[in-house]
């Protein structure tokens, strides 16, 4: 694929990347400039892929396991999925992949200079979800968000160009905040799956049993729990703020779509007195252009 002939796009791989238009805040939108969203896309389509894998979410039919080389004995296996996955993505860097999204990535790798261990950390992450299922304590959480979130924001770094170990340290705060956020919002459908993103040290000083979180609506101890993780996003996107006014041009835009997303969606949490087991709470899209403005106001 090249950005003047690319292949007609695969199912599994529209699949993938239609997911992009759920999003809080747009992975590629419509300012940047044409490579940057080429980029930007091939990475997202990439992120969502593993996750997908490693979710067991993949389009019925088992394609992406064929297209991986995993026999069809073994394509509900997650873990034979991802030994692929990790396989196919190697051959970004040395060979050619097999899977439409990872040929798709190549040339970015190529024009970027992209170097294997962000990619490979968000397939740690995946198999860490396979095996791990709860976190003991705050710190523990934040070594997952290490490797399940932070390396998407280098990889935005690294795209444009704007990588320098200040904003390595301030991007890697605003994405453990929004991982944190998106925990928040997902808690119920995270227990369906048998995973539990609040650290146990946190549930018990709030008096929380997991039954709590299989609850129609949450009790005053839930909320107090959910409120104080997001306090904690809240601060970390306080941390990560002065990424936005380091960059100039498109790229401040973008960035403080992201930082004022999880505002946006904090203030969502909170909106909803920090129920959060209904359903995610998700702010409107006039909520989110607001905070978008009051960001950049902050960075003029």
């Amino acid at each position: 694929m090249n950005r003047t002939g690319r292949a007609r796009t695969t199912e599994p791989e529209r699949a993938t990347l239609d997911k992009a238009a759920a999003e809080n805040f747009p992975v590629a939108p419509f300012f940047l400039p044409r490579d940057w969203r080429e980029d930007l896309m091939a990475v997202y389509g990439y992120a969502r892929l593993v996750d997908d894998i490693g979710d067991g979410d993949l389009a019925p039919g088992g394609a992406d396991a064929r297209l991986l080389g995993v026999p069809a004995d073994r394509a509900e296996d997650r873990t034979a999925l991802l030994d692929a996955f990790e396989a196919d993505l190697r051959r970004v860097f040395d060979g050619e992949p097999r899977h439409p999204l990872l040929r798709r990535l190549r040339p970015t790798v190529r024009r970027r200079a992209l170097t294997p261990e962000p990619f490979l950390a968000l397939i740690a992450a995946n198999r860490q979800d396979q095996v791990a299922r709860r976190y003991e304590t705050y710190d523990d959480l934040l070594a997952y968000c290490a490797l399940s979130a932070n390396p998407v924001g280098r990889l935005v770094l690294a795209v444009t160009g704007t990588a320098t170990p200040e904003r390595v340290r301030r991007s890697d705060a605003v994405c453990t905040a929004l991982q944190i956020v998106e925990h928040l919002q997902d808690v119920a459908e995270d227990l369906g799956r048998d995973r539990v993103y609040l650290p146990a040290t946190d549930m018990k000083r709030f008096h929380v049993q997991e039954a709590d979180l299989a609850a129609p609506t949450a009790g005053a101890s839930v909320r107090a729990l959910v409120a104080h993780q997001a306090q904690r996003a809240r601060d970390l996107l306080d941390e990560g703020d002065p990424l936005v006014g380091s960059v100039h041009g498109r790229l401040k835009l973008l960035l403080a779509g992201f930082v004022a997303g999880g505002r946006a969606a904090v203030d969502a949490i909170a909106a909803a007195e920090h129920d959060v087991l209904p359903g995610p709470p998700k702010p409107g899209r006039m909520r989110l252009l607001r905070e978008v403005g009051v960001t950049l106001r902050g960075k003029g």
